[in-house]
């Protein structure tokens, strides 16, 4: 299964519906593990460091520092971008269905936007 981490802007209804619907589910919020405020290449460089995908709503910044990740051959084991539009139920399912059918490394060095459908 995907381990997650939610950045620190990313709603905590889904993070805490999340760990409601899967009580096994390995999310931290980055706000938990001392990253309050950091930056977003710190938190990609972190994020990587523990083989953890990105859950963010920002899609104005994170995009282009996981991309230049990539492109600098840099470990990047994803970002899932979840809009702020969809509804809380709607990005609880698809978060869990995408972390109990991925294989371990399929999203690497990927950006996916929810919702799936």
């Amino acid at each position: 299964m995907l381990a997650f981490a939610a950045d620190e802007n990313f709603n905590n209804n889904i993070v805490r519906g999340l760990q409601r619907r899967n009580p096994g589910l390995d999310l931290v919020r980055v706000q938990d593990v001392g990253l309050s405020a950091a930056d977003d290449p710190t938190v990609l460089a972190w994020a990587a460091q523990e083989g953890r995908v990105l859950l963010t709503h920002d899609v104005s910044t994170i995009t282009r520092f996981a991309y230049e990740r990539v492109r600098a051959g840099k470990s990047m084991p994803g970002v899932f971008e979840v809009s702020r539009e969809v509804p809380v139920r709607v990005a609880i399912e698809d978060i869990l269905l995408l972390a109990e059918c991925s294989l371990d490394g399929e999203w690497n060095g990927q950006i996916r936007y929810l919702p799936l459908r």
